[in-house]
């Protein structure tokens, strides 16, 4: 990995905020995204005054590629840390601070030099984590839905409000998973397969519910790999599939997503309330008597499920996605106390 020195030297200008003249580096490979490559840099730094500083740093390098029904997703992030939407985040909630980015339209490409936060992620946070997460993120879109900052008007690189709709509507077209859970050679358990085929019977009606709910910033890819807890905060990356939602939409994602299976139930109950909690400090939800988010579990990870199910070899993970969906099942029935305070 070749790293151009007047870069990094630009970028810890900016992260130490002090006149840095050289650097020496070393960089190891993080977890990337779909055509993202992201390293941790990491070295020491000299200052003008002689001043030796150890710092890290990360540099995410993105290409351009193709999203199904969102085309734009790829040069997303760029577009966001060069808008003012940065200034809407609280100390709760926030992105890591973005030092220098750079776009380089010859070869549809650009890299973001970014704060390298270390905290708590992935499956290691708790429950008391999660709950924090579902609160912070309720506040932060309660905010901007109450009082919708100019910064809103100005975002013209987001996901359609459809996306959640038009990806189900795909994959339901999709001969492999919609005849497989009403095959004789499905080997799901059948009240499995019928809570997925009652959400295809009743999906306009419910679609018809959930475009009622308010209209929100969602970050669409809520999950633990994406959270980072660090004291006592909740730091969140990977913001390539922001875009206009439905309030409660990114919950869906931060129970279900590569889930800690055996807390799902408890997070389904906890976070919830906790989200909407958030929420209401900013904005009435009294009056809605639906919050969605099973249904919104089920229309976005249902058939997906089964489609892991269906491609993976190894005996644990086709364990874990009917593990998933024994789990959703399960929350049908848990009774949920959502209130507006």
């Amino acid at each position: 990995m070749n790293i151009k020195l007047e870069q990094l030297i630009y970028a810890l200008n900016k992260r130490f905020k002090k006149d840095i003249i050289t650097a020496d580096c070393q960089t190891m490979p993080l977890q990337g995204g779909t055509v993202g490559n992201v390293y941790l840099v990491s070295g020491t730094a000299e200052t003008a005054e002689g001043e030796i500083l150890p710092y890290r740093i990360v540099l995410k390098i993105q290409k351009k590629w193709e999203r199904y029904g969102d085309p734009g997703s790829w040069r997303r992030e760029y577009d966001l840390y060069s808008s003012d939407l940065g200034a809407t985040f609280s100390e709760a909630l926030r992105w890591p601070t973005c030092y220098h980015a750079e776009f380089n339209s010859e070869v549809n490409e650009y890299q973001l030099w970014l704060e390298y936060i270390d905290g708590v992620t992935g499956l290691d946070l708790t429950s008391d984590m999660y709950e924090k997460a579902a609160r912070e993120l309720g506040r932060f879109q309660g905010k901007l839905y109450a009082q919708q900052p100019a910064v809103l008007q100005s975002l013209t690189n987001l996901s359609h409000v459809d996306l959640m709709k038009n990806t189900y509507l795909h994959y339901r077209s999709w001969p492999v998973v919609y005849d497989y859970i009403r095959s004789e050679d499905c080997e799901l358990l059948l009240h499995v397969r019928q809570m997925l085929i009652e959400i295809d019977e009743q999906a306009d009606e419910i679609f018809d519910r959930i475009e009622k709910l308010p209209l929100v910033l969602c970050h669409r890819d809520f999950w633990v790999t994406n959270l980072i807890y660090a004291d006592g905060n909740i730091a969140l990356i990977d913001w390539d599939t922001s875009g206009w939602g439905y309030l409660g939409e990114d919950l869906a994602s931060l129970i279900v997503d590569e889930p800690d299976i055996d807390h799902m139930v408890e997070h389904y109950q906890r976070c919830i309330p906790a989200y909407y909690k958030g929420f209401s400090e900013y904005a009435d939800v009294s009056r809605i008597a639906d919050h969605c988010v099973y249904e919104i579990i089920l229309l976005v990870f249902g058939y997906r499920l089964v489609e892991g199910y269906l491609h993976n070899e190894a005996d644990d993970e086709k364990r874990k996605h009917v593990q998933t969906l024994q789990k959703i099942y399960e929350m049908k029935t848990i009774p949920l106390i959502v209130t507006s305070g």
